[in-house]
């Protein structure tokens, strides 16, 4: 499955929108997706959002689709 994580790059800062980024991670699950950014970021995870179907084929048509691995 596919996610697209919405994050801040630090968790010292308070979120804001201008600032949230996202990313791409193909995963098992939700749970999956958490341990990953934990243990390999310093991010403050504000969203998961699993796509699939009409929505994950609009995303890969987007030019910033890429899926990130670590």
């Amino acid at each position: 499955m596919i996610y697209k994580v919405y994050y801040q790059e630090t968790k010292d800062r308070n979120p804001k929108r201008e600032q949230t980024q996202s990313l791409y991670l193909e995963a098992e699950n939700e749970e999956v997706v958490h341990n990953l950014l934990r243990e390999n970021t310093p991010y403050n995870v504000e969203y998961i959002q699993l796509l699939e179907g009409n929505h994950l084929e609009y995303e890969k048509e987007n030019a910033d689709f890429k899926l990130t691995e670590f």
